[in-house]
């Protein structure tokens, strides 16, 4: 049986390279691109492995990949990373289907752990369930107005726009996000979508 292969998208070739080395010392066989497009022309010659994109690309960007696998039935799992820790894209990308969205600088080991998940579907199922049960647990310990307030903060919107619609002040919002980034023990926004989207919040 062949090893799967790490499928890494990138247009910025130190990345490229960085990623690529940092897989093969870890026992992961990759495979680098320089565009979703350049990946495109061969996706349908692939038989397993996992997908690792950058989000922001020239030309097609990583959703817009993610999209398009969609499309042809390409069920490889895909791990988004970005250096924008943008909230709605976060949303976007997970309701889009990646498995996971990391946000650089990110610590290897995380990056690792996600893509070994990735190409164990068996291995991320279990994990994803066991996550969704206790991320739903964590999403009952808030308070409604901490409930709204995430809502606000999934739906992209800025600390004073959440204020104003709930008619609190926006000191009061930041107290109710640090309260739901505590109970939820996020570490920061990028992982605060994902808890509540796998959640299914």
């Amino acid at each position: 049986m062949t090893e799967p292969i790490v499928h890494l998208i990138d247009d910025d070739e130190a990345i490229r390279s960085a990623l690529s080395f940092l897989l093969e010392v870890n026992d992961l066989p990759a495979r680098t691109y320089a565009s979703a497009l350049e990946f495109l022309e061969v996706v349908d010659t692939l038989k397993g492995g996992c997908i690792v994109t950058d989000v922001r690309m020239p030309e097609m960007s990583g959703l817009e990949l993610v999209r398009k696998l969609k499309e042809r039935g390409v069920t490889l799992p895909v791990v988004a990373i970005t250096g924008h820790g943008d909230v709605p894209l976060a949303v976007e990308a997970m309701r889009a289907g990646v498995v996971d969205f990391i946000e650089k600088p990110f610590d290897d080991e995380v990056l690792l752990r996600s893509i070994r998940m990735a190409l164990d579907t068996r291995v991320e199922a279990d994990f994803h369930a066991q996550e969704r049960q206790r991320f739903e647990q964590m999403l009952t310990t808030l308070s409604g107005r901490e409930t709204e307030v995430l809502r606000g903060v999934i739906a992209g919107k800025m600390n004073k726009v959440i204020a104003f619609e709930l008619g609190i002040s926006i000191r009061t919002v930041e107290v109710y996000r640090a309260n739901v980034m505590n109970k939820t023990r996020a570490n920061g926004l990028s992982e605060l979508v994902r808890i509540a989207l796998l959640a299914g919040f």
